[in-house]
């Protein structure tokens, strides 16, 4: 049931919450490259009591909380770093850093998880074994942060882990917690395609790239239509088709490129030899060749039963039946994953849409912004379904 003691301060911070996400949103960095906002973490962290910190790697944060008593360790995790997007909205606190923007919610992410750690950093006396905030860099630009910070050790001795996404397609107030699968891997692949250039006007002399292209890009979509179970989720899309540089040339190449979205590895491997069978048969049948290349983005997310059953308690608990949005897998990619392939856990997600706000543009947009009512939602989630956790 909710502890008012602990969603009482949640109130008291909202407002320092909310400062945090202001300041990180105005001053975002780019993958890889979050040096300041690592650093603006560190020293947050610092300000509170009984956490020991450190840097796993350049541009990420760690912070342990080991409980007066014994029992289970709990890592919870938020991304930190922000988009090659330019910002288009006018806030007091747009980002004051050209062509970079916080427009998927990593901003809030941080906030939140810098609330919850000043929260139960407060109540060690309490805890029943240790509790781990993990301020992941790099979940934007694959591949990713998540595996650097596993390789450091972050995991180790973990029983359990929670992440969550501040959502726009979902209202403020409410949450979507699902079970097994829950967001794909986004594996991604480039297709060059090597004919005979020459005269557009004498077609006949040249083998044609940008024809043999074409046909391939339609018989790739017959994986996905034929060759795959219709109850399976998967999605093949060809996203870039370049070459050429005159009106009146055959192009001697043409290069292809995309990203095959699955919930299966075991699928990954028949979409890959499916893809480079059509490739090779297209291109020795009109004389060209090819190079082909497929990379495995991060593996899907899928949650664990048992860690999702609480958190979908917690949110009933705290909010009542009404406050479970009703959600679907979705095809987005998430390296959270590395995470889970160390412990078993649940990436849920916190409703951050409000059209009166202008805050349901989708994810990824340059007039992306978030509700944020939606960060104090986002910390009673994780103090609560922490200690939930922990004497579960």
């Amino acid at each position: 049931m909710r502890n008012t003691e602990f969603s009482n301060l949640v109130e008291e911070i909202q407002d320092e919450v909310i400062g945090w996400r202001r300041y990180l949103h105005e001053y975002p960095e780019l993958s890889f490259q979050e040096d300041k906002t690592a650093q603006f973490i560190y020293e947050t962290l610092q300000s509170f009591d009984n956490l020991e910190i450190s840097r796993p790697t350049k541009t990420s944060v760690m912070a342990r909380l080991i409980g007066s008593q014994p029992g289970k360790t709990l890592a919870i995790r938020a991304d930190i770093d922000a988009l090659p997007i330019q910002e288009e909205n006018s806030l007091s606190f747009s980002s004051k850093n050209a062509g970079i923007m916080h427009a998927c919610g990593h901003d809030g992410h941080t906030a939140i998880l810098l609330g919850t750690a000043k929260i139960l950093s407060s109540f060690q006396h309490r805890i029943k074994g240790e509790i781990r905030f993990l301020f992941q860099h790099a979940e934007e630009l694959a591949p990713g942060g998540a595996q650097e910070m596993v390789r450091e050790g972050v995991m180790n001795g973990v029983d359990m882990v929670i992440g969550a996404h501040l959502w726009s397609p979902i209202e403020t107030g409410k949450f979507g917690v699902l079970s097994g699968p829950v967001m794909s891997s986004p594996d991604t692949f480039t297709i060059t395609i090597i004919g005979l250039g020459g005269h557009a006007g004498l077609p006949h002399q040249t083998i044609d790239a940008i024809a043999i292209g074409a046909q391939v890009v339609s018989n790739l979509q017959h994986i996905v239509s034929r060759k795959v179970d219709p109850l399976d989720s998967v999605v093949l899309s060809v996203t870039k088709f370049a070459g050429g540089s005159a009106l009146n040339i055959i192009p001697d190449s043409v290069e292809l490129a995309g990203t095959v979205r699955l919930f299966s590895t075991e699928q990954r491997i028949i979409i890959h030899e499916l893809m480079e069978r059509i490739v090779k048969g297209i291109t020795e049948a009109h004389g060209a060749s090819y190079t082909f290349s497929y990379n495995n983005g991060p593996d899907p997310v899928i949650n664990d039963e048992k860690t999702t059953y609480v958190i979908e308690e917690t949110v009933r608990e705290l909010w009542g039946d009404q406050a479970l949005a009703q959600m679907k897998p979705n095809m987005g990619g998430e390296d959270f994953s590395a995470f889970l392939g160390k412990a078993p856990g649940t990436f849920f997600f916190t409703g951050s849409g409000n059209r009166d706000l202008g805050t349901d543009y989708p994810h990824h947009h340059p007039r992306f912004d978030i509700d944020e009512s939606a960060l104090k939602n986002g910390v009673n989630m994780f103090v609560h379904a922490a200690f939930k956790l922990l004497n579960h």
